[in-house]
């Protein structure tokens, strides 16, 4: 087996050579898995039926690009604990025309909500930071330091883009006829504790966000359970989390299906979902590509055995395999291009949001980027 830094210089020599590739680790997980794809030609997934890595845009009206595990090499490792990088902006400065541009957003969402037109709206803008140089992988390992608890990936294609994330929230999750996903939403500042109180505009989003995720599954699958809603921490900010887990039949439902169902979540577009999500794209002036969309495995095999002691032969022959798909919402994420780092960050608006008080969340949220560039 390969170790840490030997895959890590395969990996730098891999985008040297433009060549696709996604270096990623799931939630409260040590091992760091590799997928280094053999050409670069574009793949695209319609149907999800595949096994390999998918990235997503937030509008799911455009294609999802597939790096296939069948023409791909793959490593799986456990890095070194300490993982250091020199990487540095070279100029960070608040835009205060930004600012100006993303409360008169903010302004007229709110008044859309209170015209009925939808009941929320995610909105969102992008802030520039100019790099000093472009090293997609020394960000990757700070990400790894700086965020167990996260889904963190660097992702590139030559043709596409170079993306680099941790995201706290899980769209999907399937092992075998099991699911989960989960519901997200409500901000606030983390300051030392977890044990806060939470005033009724972030309540009632959470409320939003979770009766739309029940009502797109209830009658799609088998059994659905709701876990009770907890207060989360995701870097330097705190979140409202409701789990939701069942099974499905995959003789009836597809895995396409399921995804169809859940993206985009109000967490990330807003409720009426189709209202929302036109909004959006007609006010925010800009394309938000792949952040709010999803990434993650789809349709990979998992070994199990029935008995843990894997010296005894006899009970691998009654070993299981399942097929298990992990994906995640792009959040916390910035896009790599022309040495400069574009991050993503925007806020659930509701007819109880203040327009300041949204710009200051923003703000709040960009640092769990900002913390890997400075």
């Amino acid at each position: 087996m390969m170790q840490s830094d030997e895959i890590f210089l395969k990996l730098e020599n891999h985008f040297k050579s433009n060549l696709p590739f996604v270096v990623y680790k799931k939630p409260n997980q040590v091992e760091v898995t590799v997928i280094l794809k053999k050409d670069n030609i574009v793949n695209y997934t319609e149907d999800y039926s595949e096994s390999g890595f998918v990235f997503a845009p937030f509008d799911d009206k455009q294609k999802a690009i597939l790096i296939p595990l069948s023409n791909s090499d793959t490593h799986k490792f456990t890095p070194n604990t300490t993982l250091k990088t020199d990487v540095s902006v070279k100029d960070i400065h608040q835009d205060q025309s930004g600012k100006n541009q993303h409360i008169a957003l903010v302004k007229k969402g709110i008044n859309s909500v209170k015209e009925g037109i939808f009941k929320k709206v995610v909105l969102s803008r992008v802030e520039t930071l100019l790099l000093k140089e472009t090293d997609p992988i020394g960000l990757f390992k700070r990400l790894l330091n700086s965020y167990p608890s996260a889904f963190v990936y660097c992702w590139y294609h030559p043709k596409v883009g170079l993306w680099l994330g941790a995201t706290p929230e899980t769209l999907l999750r399937t092992e075998g006829n099991r699911f989960e996903t989960m519901a997200l939403a409500g901000t606030q500042q983390y300051k030392s504790t977890i044990d806060v109180s939470w005033g009724d505009k972030e309540k009632d989003e959470q409320n939003i966000v979770t009766n739309f995720v029940v009502e797109a599954l209830e009658n799609k699958v088998n059994s659905l359970d709701i876990t009770p809603t907890e207060t989360i921490k995701a870097g330097n900010v705190l979140h409202l989390l409701t789990k939701i887990k069942g099974t499905i039949n995959f003789e009836k439902l597809s895995l396409k299906q399921i995804i169809r169902a859940l993206h985009p979540t109000p967490a990330i577009c807003g409720i009426p979902r189709e209202a929302a999500k036109q909004f959006i794209l007609q006010n925010e002036n800009y394309n938000r590509e792949f952040y709010t969309g999803f990434l993650g495995e789809i349709n990979m095999s998992q070994k199990k055995l029935r008995n843990t002691d894997r010296k005894n032969i006899e009970n691998k022959a009654y070993a299981t395999v399942k097929k298990v798909s992990n994906l995640f919402v792009n959040l916390r994420c910035m896009q790599l291009k022309n040495n400069e780092a574009l991050i993503y960050v925007g806020g659930g608006i509701t007819k109880d949001s203040d327009p300041e008080s949204e710009w200051i969340e923003t703000v709040n949220k960009t640092n769990t980027i900002k913390k890997v560039l400075t």
